[in-house]
C-alpha cells in the first residue's frame, strides 16, 4: 500500500505538465467583394424575352400526349423535348419547345 502511495505522490506533479489550451485564432477581417465589371462585346449571351415565342397560346396542350403537337397549328418553329432526350443547346427565343415527361405527355411549354 505504501508502495502505490508513493508512486502516486512521484506521479502527480507529472498531471500538472499537460498543455493547456491555445486560444481559437482570431477570423480574419471580412473583405469587401469586387464589384461586377460591365462586359461588352461577348458573343454567346442573348437577351431572354418573356414569352417571345407566345407559348401561353398553346397552355391548353398541357396534360395532352405530345402526339397533338401537330395538330396544335403552330406556325412557328417548335421542339419536342422528349423525356430525358438530349436537347441541343442553342438558343432561339421565337421557337417555342415543348417538353414532354416519362409518359408522353406535354408537361412544360416555353421558349427557346
Amino acid at each position: 500500500m505504501t508502495r502505490a502511495l508513493i508512486a502516486l505522490l512521484a506521479l502527480a506533479p507529472l498531471a500538472a505538465c499537460t498543455p493547456a489550451y491555445a486560444p481559437a485564432p482570431k477570423p480574419a477581417p471580412a473583405v469587401a467583394p469586387l464589384p461586377p465589371v460591365p462586359v461588352a462585346g461577348v458573343s454567346g449571351l442573348e437577351s431572354r424575352e418573356p414569352d417571345a415565342c407566345h407559348a401561353k397560346n398553346y397552355v391548353s396542350a398541357l396534360g395532352q400526349p405530345g402526339s397533338i403537337i401537330p395538330t396544335l397549328g403552330v406556325n412557328r418553329d417548335y421542339r419536342v423535348v422528349e423525356y430525358r432526350g438530349i436537347e441541343p443547346q442553342e438558343y432561339d427565343p421565337l421557337r417555342i419547345v415543348f417538353r414532354l415527361d416519362a409518359a408522353g405527355n406535354i408537361y412544360n411549354i416555353d421558349c427557346g
